[in-house]
């Protein structure tokens, strides 16, 4: 895992995003990143915005591409009009939405036997995983989407929904799997 982050230094991703969402919509010079020490190491980040406690946008990269605090900022701009769900993020949308960043382990190979053994390896609320079939098929999922999709069956299918697969590929392809975890950041949201 990345180095833990404090409390403070999640504000300052948290700060960090929603300024520099705030200037890219109003065509605004973007803000200098900040140099705490920190937000220096690489790792991969997602920024996700909810807006009334629906999903309003979630971009990100499972591997690192360029430090902490540039990945957020380069997520923050592509979660809030990139996503292709979602129509570009208004200003006034951007006042209201509520953002998470959540900050990525490496992704680690999970081995397993057969579908029942990769049910049992899971860990609900504990592990992101990425699911990949052949070099056309992948999706991830955060953590938190375990929250939405408790079950590992249930949570498999629509990972390989998301990936563009029918909802039984996980049984019966033997799809690659990696696992990672979260340490995650939200406003509003006490540490």
């Amino acid at each position: 895992m990345t180095q833990q982050m404090t409390p403070e230094q999640g504000r300052q991703l948290l700060v960090l995003a929603r300024t520099t969402m705030g200037a890219h919509l109003a065509a605004e010079s973007l803000p200098a990143l900040p140099q705490e020490p920190a937000l220096r190491q690489e790792c991969g980040t997602f920024v996700t915005l909810k807006l009334d406690g629906q999903l309003r946008g979630c971009i990100g990269n499972i591997e690192p591409h360029g430090t902490l605090a540039e990945s957020v900022r380069r997520n923050s701009i592509s979660a809030a009009v990139h996503d292709p769900r979602f129509l570009p993020l208004s200003v006034a949308e951007l006042a209201q939405v509520r953002i998470e960043v959540s900050i990525l382990s490496s992704p680690e190979p999970l081995n397993y036997h057969d579908p029942a053994d990769l049910v049992a390896r899971l860990r609900p609320g504990i592990d992101g995983v990425v699911l990949r079939l052949g070099r056309t098929h992948g999706a991830t999922f955060l953590p938190q989407v375990w929250e939405q999709l408790p079950q590992p069956e249930q949570f498999l299918a629509q990972l390989c929904r998301k990936a563009g697969l029918a909802e039984s590929a996980w049984r019966r392809e033997r799809p690659e799997i990696e696992i990672y975890q979260v340490e995650k950041f939200s406003e509003g949201e006490a540490r």
